[in-house]
């Protein structure tokens, strides 16, 4: 929860609906802003920590969050410190030159004013203690510390976006560089355009499940935030629909799905269809297997190994293929072993276990270990042969023809993910333990369906 400094001001402060309503007069806050100030509210006053707001480019969610929000933040939180990050140190200082003159203009109403002799765009203090630090992704923080860190759009350009790089640098400065910042409670804002699914947003709501998201798309979905109708614009009275419908001709399906429906997908298609997956609620338990592919890497220092994936596929009698449980976690070799003695337990006898086996003696060192804690239980192992694409087709075969769908489920959006994402994606650990399943079924003999004949029809 966010933290009350020893700053905090009692009696009357503003509210930001109020605050916003003042700087920005005459102009009013439309309902996206309205909802955006609720949630902003709610991480003042500590009822959350972590929040991305995901809203399209003209959405004016940088006037509220980079801009409004931390001259606010100042007059809540006396004597606090703020660091401003963007992509670059240009546009941060942008940002902080705006702030810095909404202090100015408004330093009645806020209580404070600036520190005399504080020129910098980027690096001023206020007149009872409180400090504003704007930086670059690339920029330095060291001696830094933060009550309160804002970051707006990480991210550049497509070109940073599909840079594996690119990500990878700024996942790890958000990691070891940012958040080593922050003093004990201190929440963070990220606002942003979505670019890319493996993007500082996508990683982080893949890795850390505390964020509060609010994801307003250009035009409604379903279960819309705000209650707008599916295709209803975010901000008629800015662009309406027929203004959208014209920019997503001419950007494209995968910019318009990225940058203003919130919802990023990879450039050159999808081996799987994922909207030919069914999601089902309740079925009989077919005959399954429950196939493994292993990593052996801990979560940690700055590093983002490979998931060990234990996925459980089942045949009906009619021939569909269902996905019923996936098990997916990263750990060493000891929590690896554990989680999958545990699943084989939870499973039952009946399902037999598919593990690939690495070449060499300690390949088979591994296998053999393991059939040995799977006493009782059915074990097949063997070699990966053949690239991962080509081992994916038959069972991406028998989800073209609609014939593969997933009992409901947690794990249901992380595995839609992959497949929709495979064979561009950052991760393929599903979609291996997905192929080995499958083949230990194609390679059974299929379930057979009993036949109730009358003693007429015989």
């Amino acid at each position: 929860m966010a933290r009350r400094g020893p700053g905090h001001m009692a009696g009357p402060l503003l509210g930001l609906s109020a605050w916003a309503r003042t700087a920005l007069a005459p102009l009013a806050p439309a309902a996206h802003h309205l909802r955006l100030l609720a949630e902003l509210e709610r991480l003042e006053a500590g009822e959350i920590d972590r929040l991305m707001v995901l809203m399209p480019p003209g959405s004016a969610k940088s006037t509220y969050v980079s801009v409004l929000f931390p001259a606010w933040w100042l007059h809540r939180r006396r004597g606090n410190a703020v660091i401003a990050a963007c992509h670059t140190a240009d546009l941060a200082e942008h940002f902080g030159r705006q702030v810095r003159r909404l202090v100015t203009d408004h330093g009645q109403a806020l209580g404070y004013g600036l520190a005399p002799g504080d020129r910098a765009a980027g690096r001023w203090s206020t007149t009872d203690g409180g400090t504003y630090f704007a930086t670059g992704v690339r920029g330095p923080l060291t001696g830094r510390r933060a009550d309160l860190v804002v970051i707006d759009d990480p991210i550049k350009s497509h070109a940073e976006a599909d840079s594996a790089i690119f990500r990878d640098y700024t996942w790890n400065w958000f990691r070891s560089d940012l958040v080593t910042r922050l003093r004990p409670g201190a929440p963070i804002v990220l606002v942003m355009t979505r670019w890319h699914p493996d993007d500082l947003g996508g990683r982080l709501l893949e890795a850390d499940g505390g964020w509060t998201v609010l994801r307003l798309p250009a035009l409604a979905e379903a279960d819309d935030p705000l209650g707008r109708v599916l295709g209803e614009p975010l901000w008629p009275e800015w662009e309406d629909r027929a203004a959208l419908e014209r920019k997503r001709a001419s950007v494209g399906g995968r910019i318009w799905s990225a940058l203003f429906q919130q919802s990023p997908r990879r450039d050159g298609g999808s081996l799987f269809p994922v909207t030919r997956i069914d999601v089902v609620e309740v079925v009989t338990e077919p005959q399954s297997v429950r196939a493994w592919d292993l990593a052996a890497t801990a979560d940690g220092d700055g590093r983002d190994p490979d998931w060990t994936v234990g996925l459980k596929l089942g045949r009906e009698p009619s021939g569909r293929f269902l996905v019923l449980d996936v098990v997916r976690l990263r750990g060493g070799p000891h929590e690896v072993e554990k989680a999958i003695v545990a699943t084989a337990h939870q499973d039952g006898r009946s399902v037999p276990i598919g593990l690939p086996q690495d070449p060499g003696q300690a390949g088979k060192h591994q296998v053999a270990w393991l059939a040995a804690r799977l006493t009782g239980h059915r074990v097949v192992a063997s070699p990966e042969t053949g690239a991962k694409l080509t081992r994916a087709l038959p069972v991406a075969a028998q989800a073209e023809a609609g014939n593969l769908c997933l009992l409901r489920g947690a794990w249901n959006r992380t595995l839609l993910d992959e497949l929709r994402d495979f064979p561009h994606g950052r991760k393929d650990d599903q979609v291996d333990a997905l192929s080995r399943a499958f083949s230990m079924l194609a390679d059974a003999p299929p379930p057979t369906q009993r036949l109730h004949l009358s003693i007429m029809s015989r």
